[in-house]
């Protein structure tokens, strides 16, 4: 701590990203990327923009993008709005659209950046408490009136992997028309249905959503949100009272062509599905309780064997699994769906410590 840091810094408790290690040759299962490449075409197009062009600066709406994401959903481009991964966006809608003076609500066990960009942007906040099972319960937000400034959760929620159907949604928005409710969907695509379906019928809703996992674009930092032109219309002027180029040239080049690959697209979400199904029944078969996940990574936990000491024994094998130390869900581990090969791996190191 020093005496030139301001005050809003020295209270913030910063989010702690999934470890990347410098070692090679280990099996990555910590932070949910994608074990399949990105869209060729995503490739080429990035190569194309390589060049003399970079000189200059990108398309400040990077509007072949908005018009790429606009059409998949039959949507309005003035609908879309795109930025720096999913966590730019989420960081410009706490500024633009939930900072009303009353606190927000969000589960206790969730995306752990909302409490950081609360006490960043010094909103007030509600922890509401996830079900026994882990899941949302949509009656805990509703009547809550003007005593809120808005809503926000993950579908699938993150850690868990549990999923609250679109029905569920549709009753919470329509409890709450007078807050925007955000729906964060960075693993929507792996397994539930999208509430962009609902935007045109609920003008609070703003639905996030990220090319990191289902579009094997985690290292080019690519989100958007989706919503009413009005709720698009504040996010752009935080961004552009902020930084008027949040995408370069070639992230727009290489998102635009990803978001145009369906057949890729559903090609290696399939396959990450398939082996979550498998690898749920693995984990299943050596005893451990795994919740229902509608994500690319399960959330499992073993009876009779302490989660950390099962995430150190892993990582002596060369497997790293995220493991998480608040009070509820401390033995857990979350585990990225990687490949049959990858999963198999994980599942013979587990068979020999748990013996």
């Amino acid at each position: 701590m020093s005496k030139f840091w301001s005050p809003i810094v020295s209270r913030l408790t910063p989010y702690t990203p999934g470890e990347q290690p410098k070692i090679s040759k280990l099996v990555k299962l910590n932070t949910n990327e994608n074990p399949y490449g990105p869209s060729p075409k995503a490739i080429a197009a990035m190569a194309q923009e390589i060049g003399d062009n970079l000189r200059l600066y990108p398309n400040p709406d990077a509007e072949p993008l908005k018009l790429a994401i606009a059409k998949r959903h039959g949507l309005s481009p003035s609908q879309v709005f795109v930025g720096n991964g999913s966590d730019e966006v989420l960081a410009h809608a706490f500024q633009a659209l939930l900072k009303h003076g009353a606190p927000i609500l969000f589960p206790d066990i969730t995306y752990s950046f909302y409490p950081t960009y609360a006490s960043l942007y010094e909103v007030e906040y509600r922890a509401v408490p996830l079900a026994e099972d882990f899941t949302i319960r949509v009656d805990d937000y509703l009547g809550q009136g003007e005593a809120i400034g808005g809503i926000i959760f993950p579908n699938p929620n993150a850690p868990t992997g549990c999923l609250l159907a679109l029905d569920e949604v549709e009753r919470l928005l329509a409890g709450n028309p007078d807050r925007v409710v955000i729906v964060d969907e960075a693993y929507i695509d792996f397994g539930g249905d999208s509430a962009i379906d609902l935007v045109t019928r609920h003008p609070n809703l703003l639905v996030v959503q990220t090319l990191s996992k289902s579009r094997s674009l985690a290292g080019l930092r690519v989100g958007f949100a989706v919503g009413h032109a009005d709720l698009i219309s504040a996010l752009e002027r935080v961004k552009n009272s902020f930084n008027s180029y949040p995408l370069d040239r070639i992230a727009i080049a290489g998102a635009t062509a990803a978001m145009e690959d369906d057949a890729h697209f559903d090609r290696t979400r399939n396959a990450v599905i398939a082996s979550r199904s498998k690898l749920a029944d693995e984990l299943a078969s050596l005893g451990f309780e795994v919740l229902p996940s509608a994500a690319n990574f399960v959330f499992a936990r073993h009876p009779q064997h302490d989660a950390a000491g099962l995430a150190a024994s892993l990582r002596g094998d060369g497997i790293i699994v995220r493991h998480f130390t608040s009070a509820r869900i401390n033995q857990f581990l979350r585990i990225t769906v990687g490949t049959d090969e990858a999963c198999g791996a994980l599942t013979d190191s587990l068979r020999k410590h748990l013996a």
